[in-house]
């Protein structure tokens, strides 16, 4: 089993940057498929992106499109989130998730389709 621990979070201005790491230590990183979710204070989980294991098939959820960009380097075991174009409705916690199955066109997005999970990261954009 994976362990994952996230990075990068801080408190930024609108219209600004960030990138987030999730590391993973424990197994093989390519036998990985790997996501970031996000929760905001008073609402549930959502899918912000995920990733094949050696990024053949990426997938972002319509809020982030074009803004974010999900990155995986095996060789550093290591997952990244690129933010750009931040917004205050992006402020929430940031979580890393892992599984070993393959995720689909139809499992992607869902949190069950992935049994590994860090302790996440609180990334907080002010207008």
């Amino acid at each position: 089993q994976v362990q994952l621990k996230e990075s990068g979070g801080g408190l930024v201005q609108a219209g600004d940057s960030l990138r987030l790491s999730c590391v993973g230590s424990g197994r093989t990183f390519s036998d990985y498929c790997m996501a970031w979710f996000r929760q905001a204070p008073g609402k549930e989980r959502e899918f912000v992106a995920a990733s094949t294991y050696i990024s053949i098939r990426t997938y972002y959820a319509d809020s982030v499109k074009d803004r974010f960009a999900i990155s995986k380097d095996n060789a550093k075991n290591t997952v990244y989130l690129q933010m750009n174009s931040l917004k205050p409705e992006d402020t929430a916690v940031y979580y890393c998730a892992a599984d070993r199955h393959l995720i689909t066109d139809n499992s992607y997005a869902r949190e069950r389709s992935y049994g590994t999970w860090g302790q996440g990261t609180q990334v907080t954009v002010s207008s």
